[in-house]
This record gives structure tokens, sequence and C-alpha cells, in this order.
């Protein structure tokens, strides 16, 4: 009974030293292969945009990821996702972490998240000519309003929250919200306080008159649930960046 009870015993410590050998963290893979593998959209700026003609990025994020493989002593490979499959990446394992992301509780079921590192408030807008013609949030929920929004954003379910007797139009990326307001195929969209001050430098929107900011939501990058040890790293370094000034001289950069 003793010789079976050691036998039993010993196998289930080799199956859980095995087990522990196979869950290898993916900063055990970074350091080994050399490559930090970074999911990201290109289509959120000034946080992430990619150059079509040399297949670049650059934006806040880029920055943040380019420091965080310097620091690593490894290189950066930028992989191509959209908003509807960026949670999918990550924890089938197409990378290794992605670029920012607004924490939500969905999303905090199948992946871990970083700590946040700055926060964003939404808005809705619209082109400047249609400035008289809303006022405030219920003047956009009217059925004769049509509201943009991208498949699988966070903007997507807050349209659906918000505006629930509009016209909803989703498109898929990596088409825009806002390119849909700017064709005159729809009324209004939504988006963060971040991109919208952008795209109002940029083109005839506004936020819409008498609305204010709704949803604050803080923001992060979205890591293997199960890998504390990768989950620890990054948060540490955050910290330390933090504590350095990092994140505060790159925010200044992007006018964040």
């Amino acid at each position: 009974m003793k010789r079976a009870f050691k036998v039993a015993a010993a196998a289930a410590i080799s199956l859980a030293l095995a087990g522990a050998a196979q869950a290898q963290s993916a900063l055990n893979e970074i350091l080994d292969t050399g490559v930090l593998k970074v999911g990201t959209t290109g289509d959120w700026n000034p946080m992430t945009l990619r150059d079509p003609a040399t297949n670049s990025y650059k934006g806040f994020d880029i920055d943040i990821m380019t420091e965080l493989a310097q620091d690593l002593g490894v290189e950066v490979e930028f992989v191509p996702t959209d908003w509807k499959t960026l949670v999918n990446g990550v924890v089938a394992g197409k990378y290794h972490m992605t670029g920012s992301a607004s924490i939500s509780p969905p999303r905090m079921k199948v992946a871990g998240f970083s700590e946040s590192y700055i926060s964003v408030d939404l808005y809705p807008f619209t082109l400047e000519a249609n400035a008289d013609r809303f006022d405030g949030y219920e003047s956009i929920n009217q059925p004769d309003v049509r509201v943009a929004t991208t498949l699988g954003t966070t903007f997507e379910k807050r349209v659906r929250e918000w505006f629930p007797n509009a016209d909803i139009k989703v498109v898929e990326a990596p088409a825009r919200g806002f390119q849909e307001v700017l064709a005159g195929r729809a009324d209004v969209f939504i988006t963060s306080n971040i991109e919208g001050s952008t795209l109002e430098a940029k083109f005839p929107i506004m936020r819409v008159n008498g609305t204010g900011p709704r949803s604050p939501s803080p923001i992060a990058v979205l890591l293997p649930q199960d890998d504390q040890v990768w989950i620890n790293y990054v948060n540490n370094w955050i910290k330390v960046k933090k504590a350095q000034g990092f994140f505060e001289a790159n925010q200044a950069k992007w006018g964040l």
C-alpha cells in the first residue's frame, strides 16, 4: 500500500513538473526568441496609426511598446489585428500583448490586463454643418438620426446603450464610424476625447452641443490571463516608467 502511494505521489509530482515546464511564461518566450509580439489595430489616432505605404506604425502605443522591447533587450514585432479579434488574438497566443484597450468586464472574463496608465472619456461627434441640429444626448436618440460605430469596439456597446431609438449603423474595421459621418452616410459617431481632439484638428467635425463626458474608462494593455509572471513584469515596468516620467513625456509628445 505504501509503495503504491509513493508511486502515485511520484507520478503526480512528475506530471506537475511537466505541466509547469509546458506552461512557460510569455516572458521566457520573449527573452528566448528575442521578439516581443504586440497586437495593434493601427487605426486609433494618436494611439496607433499604420502607414499602408511602408507598413510601419507610429503613435503613443507604439512608443510604449518600443520602449518596453528596448528595456527587455529584444525586437518588437507589431502584429496587425482589429477590434473584434483583439482579445481573441492574445487568448490564442498570436501576440504576447496588445496595444491600449479599454478595461471592461467582458474582456476581463477571458484576458488579463496590466495596470492602467491613461484614461479616456467618451463624447458624441458630428459635422460642424450639423451644429444646430443636435443639442444633448436625447437629441441623438431619435429614429431619424443615424449613428455610426465600428464592430467590436467599446464604442459599439455604448452606442447601443445610449441611443436605442436611433438608426445604428455598424461598420467593420478598417472602416470607422467617423468616416461614415465624413462621407455623409451617418450623422453622429462617438469616440474618446483623445481621438476626438485629433479628428477635430483635421476634419470639420465637433462635439455635439450640450453633451458632457460619459463612461470614463481606464486604458491598459491586454495580457494572457493565466500568465502571472508576465503580468507582474509588465505591471512593475509600468510603475518604474511612471516614476521616471516616461508616460507623462509620451502623453505630452502626442498631445494627450
